[in-house]
């Protein structure tokens, strides 16, 4: 943010009806702006949403909802009904009534004493219901949600099909009436049957008036949105889609009503219909208006699976019984039950029982974790067999799903620099179409051949049916939608949407070692023994010696020990030489373990493993030495080992031309051993937490822009600093919230995903962009008859009108393929959200 620009105080996102085309959004977006106390706005038309944000705490919801309704849209509230407990007199009324409406986003409120009930109309997501709940709460009140509006998406679905329905039954309407016009006039000119039927039974006369009964009840009856909408933002002089419609239409309309009932006022020879054309462009409009709504619905289908990950109900333990309660009435701190083949409600800690949770939705991880007593649970995951009781430790919208299923909602309404050229242009686009088509009006009029009239009005009208801006605003919101949608499906978040295109510009990738590459904690990789000693036998006394440490190294031990099932027998004599090593009485026998000079200060020779000790060197790992009764018995090697996926993900990071550098704080010789083995390009080794800043400064120098990997607190300066931070989403809170985008599991090739999703979201966004752009490019032109000088070629506005209907379609569809996509390397993630989608190519 630039300096001296005030930082917003909060931010609010309104659902917005009747946005049809690139220029309601810009149109929506400048009558918000204008409203005193709001610093930004940004619409999508995809998502149907504004993203308010204030900079004023005088900036009212309220006249920004004035505003948006002034412009010639709607915006939707949400009700929610609160029960307020602790209220007593008028006073208390008053206050959680004042305290209410100071949350931004709401409206309204109104509160009943006598019911002690909140009714409040807001603007947002389920969110506001979290601060209207909190806000009363410090006002030294109590209150929950009646019936907890999780139907938020839910009744934006309803309303979408409530439109849908409501197009289909235009569609079918219009189509009926629109029939016999198109047959009785173009059938007339082109069959000889038809004409002949005409003439001899209804009559030339009869069939105009028949024609324009019919096209009256199509433009007022289903077209009679186009005027609603088309009129008055005419009248504002702020001209969209609908009003192109308008007057396209009215002007047909019109010169086929003159030429109906009033000939006389019309140049001889020019009482021409065009009833046709107003019915045909109206119905082929409605059709594509149709299919573009159901396509819409599709585009947020990633949204809907992830909320239906989300369990309706909870058994909850409450004063000795076991109630059944909505998932919205749990509270944080109440022990919830779980049966075998359940979802887990909300998140929270096993106080009681174990079971087997398949985290899949989380991790990716296919094989179900075991869960027992201080476990953490996921809300949504799914148990599979057991029951357990656990601790409810975050609900409502601070569960790990309700954050997913935010983080993708933020991204999915977010504007991508590439839209700045679509604003751009846009904001002229309508009113440059209307002068085109009144230029071509008296183009014809003045310079074309007889009836110059009739090919004035007909290209004008073409001009104006050709035009969709329509597609110009959807080609890049629609890509953004299904990209992150299908995104999250494969374990990626993109937390900042700016980052889905900012992505694919990125040279070089930097990854931290620990937690990152490896697994993050260390592991028993080595264990040699000299032979005729027992593997089983001298790893079991040694874990013995080395429990008695709390060294790292000594605990890698013991739990490799632990996993085999071998016991540790009691350790007398134990003794512990700094910087040396271990030793300890282990049923009657001398055990010790240590480093070479350990192993020398003892009296045993190490020289029979020298060739194993080499290979573990060459590979960065420090060899230990164990020794029973004096005598050599094994090398020990302890190290954080690398992840399996870590090898596959570097050889496809350097497939799609990336350098891949490794940062860590090990020693160099350690560093460029493991970098040697998995392909690392470059190494900064012995880096502190705080130069890691510095390191990735150096390496935009060298190869332009950086994406930074890392998982933990010491990273999410580097996560910052970086032009994408790319946080494990099971590091620390900190890092993700440093980062732009998220790996929902540990698995590195999710970075790879992620970077080859965000070129093929670039790649369709521009297709979209190419296919909005030539389209009116073109057929502009060729609406307005340049071509007919050269060959005759003249488009009917009917034909413009199927153009234009289908182009939106075609931009839709588009974006759609990229739910097909398929992840380019196989991770846990993608391998357990992939699925076959239907109707894709």
């Amino acid at each position: 943010m630039a300096a001296g620009t005030p930082a917003p105080i909060d931010s609010i996102d309104i659902p917005i009806q009747g946005m049809t085309c690139a220029s309601c959004v810009g149109r929506v977006e400048k009558a918000i702006r204008s409203v005193d106390g709001v610093m930004a706005a940004n619409v999508n038309l995809a998502t149907e949403r504004a993203h308010v944000e204030f900079a004023s705490s005088e900036a009212s919801p309220t006249a920004v909802a004035d505003a948006i309704r002034a412009a010639g849209y709607e915006p939707s509230e949400n009700t929610i009904e609160l029960t307020i407990d602790g209220m007593t007199c008028a006073s208390c009324v008053n206050r959680v009534e004042k305290t209410l409406r100071r949350v931004p986003g709401v409206v309204d409120a109104s509160v009943n004493l006598a019911t002690e009930r909140a009714s409040v109309r807001y603007f947002g997501r389920a969110d506001v219901v979290d601060r209207l709940i909190g806000a009363v709460e410090q006002t030294g009140y109590e209150a929950k949600p009646v019936q907890r509006d999780e139907g938020q998406v839910d009744r934006e679905r309803q309303a979408r099909e409530v439109e849908i329905s409501a197009l289909r039954r235009s569609v079918l309407i219009a189509a009926i009436l629109t029939l016999p016009v198109f047959v009785l006039e173009m059938g007339s000119h082109f069959i000889l049957a038809i004409h002949d039927w005409v003439m001899g039974t209804l009559g030339h006369r009869t069939s105009w008036y028949l024609q324009f009964a019919l096209t009256t009840l199509v433009l007022f009856g289903p077209g009679l949105r186009f005027f609603r909408k088309g009129i008055p933002a005419l009248l504002r002089g702020s001209p969209d889609m609908n009003s192109l419609v308008v007057i396209g239409t009215s002007a047909a309309y019109a010169y086929s009503v003159m030429a109906t009932f009033l000939p006389g006022f019309l140049p001889a020879g020019m009482d021409n219909v065009y009833y046709e054309a107003a019915a045909v462009i109206v119905t082929l409009i409605l059709l594509g208006r149709f299919l573009e709504a159901k396509a819409k619905g599709r585009t947020s289908e990633a949204i809907k699976r992830l909320i239906g990950l989300q369990a309706k109900t909870a058994r909850v333990v409450r004063d000795g019984e076991v109630l059944e309660i909505p998932l919205d009435q749990v509270l944080i701190g109440d022990r919830v039950q779980v049966r075998p083949g359940e979802k887990v409600p909300v998140d929270g800690e096993v106080v009681e029982g174990s079971s087997y949770v398949d985290e899949s939705m989380i991790t990716g991880e296919p094989v179900p974790v075991q869960k027992s007593h201080g476990s953490e649970v996921v809300g949504g995951t799914i148990n599979r067999t057991g029951s357990f009781t656990f601790r409810a430790t975050r609900i409502g919208a601070d569960t790990v799903l309700a954050q997913i299923i935010r983080m993708v909602e933020q991204a999915q309404g977010s504007k991508l620099p590439i839209q700045a050229v679509v604003d751009r242009v846009t904001a002229w686009f309508v009113p440059a179409v209307m002068a085109a088509a009144a230029l071509t009006f008296l183009v014809w009029l003045l310079l074309g051949p007889e009836p110059a009239l009739t090919f004035a009005l007909v290209n004008a009208v073409a001009v104006l049916i050709i035009a969709c801006p329509c597609a110009m605003g959807l080609a890049t919101p629609t890509s953004i939608m299904v990209g992150t949608g299908r995104a999250a499906e494969l374990g990626v978040l993109f937390r900042q949407g700016e980052a889905l295109q900012s992505l694919k510009e990125v040279g070089v990738v930097a990854l931290d070692k620990t937690g990152t590459l490896t697994q993050g904690r260390p592991e028993l990789t080595d264990f040699v023994t000299a032979p005729g000693v027992s593997e089983a036998e001298a790893l079991r006394l040694v874990a013995a010696v080395e429990r008695r440490s709390e060294h790292p190294i000594a605990q890698a031990i013991v739990a490799a020990a632990e996993r085999r099932g071998l016991d540790q027998p009691p350790t007398g004599s134990f003794e512990a030489v700094p910087g040396f090593g271990v030793s300890g009485l282990v049923e009657g026998r001398r055990v010790a373990v240590g480093a070479d000079r350990f192993m020398t200060q003892l009296g045993v020779s190490v020289a029979g493993f020298a060739e194993v000790a080499a290979r573990l060197g060459a590979e960065g790992k420090s060899p230990l030495y164990a020794a029973i009764d004096g005598k050599l018995a094994a090398v020990v090697a302890v190290a954080d080992p690398i992840k399996p996926s870590t090898p596959e993900a570097v050889a496809a990071l350097h497939a799609l031309g990336l350098k891949v550098a490794m940062v860590t704080g090990d020693n160099r010789r350690t560093a460029e051993a493991i970098a040697r083995r998995i392909g690392i390009d470059a190494v900064a080794a012995e880096v502190l937490p705080d130069g890691k800043v510095e390191v990735v400064k150096r390496l935009r120098r060298q190869h332009g822009s950086i994406a930074f990997v890392g998982d933990g607190i010491n990273d999410a300066p580097a996560l910052a600093e970086a032009d994408i931070g790319i946080a494990i989403g099971t590091g620390t809170d900190i890092a993700i919230e440093s980062a732009d985008v998220v790996l929902m599991s540990g698995d590195l090739r999710g970075v790879v995903n992620a970077i080859a999703l965000s070129k093929a979201t670039i790649r369709n966004i521009r297709q979209n962009l190419f296919w909005a752009f030539a389209y009116n490019v073109l057929l502009i032109p060729v609406a307005a008859g340049v071509l007919y000088p050269v060959d005759g070629t003249l488009l009917s506005p009917i034909f413009a009108a199927g153009a234009m209907a289908l182009s939106s379609v075609f931009v839709l569809g588009n974006a759609l393929r990229l739910r097909g996509f398929k992840a380019p390397v196989a991770s846990a993630q993608a391998a357990a959200h992939s699925q076959p989608v239907e109707g894709v190519a």
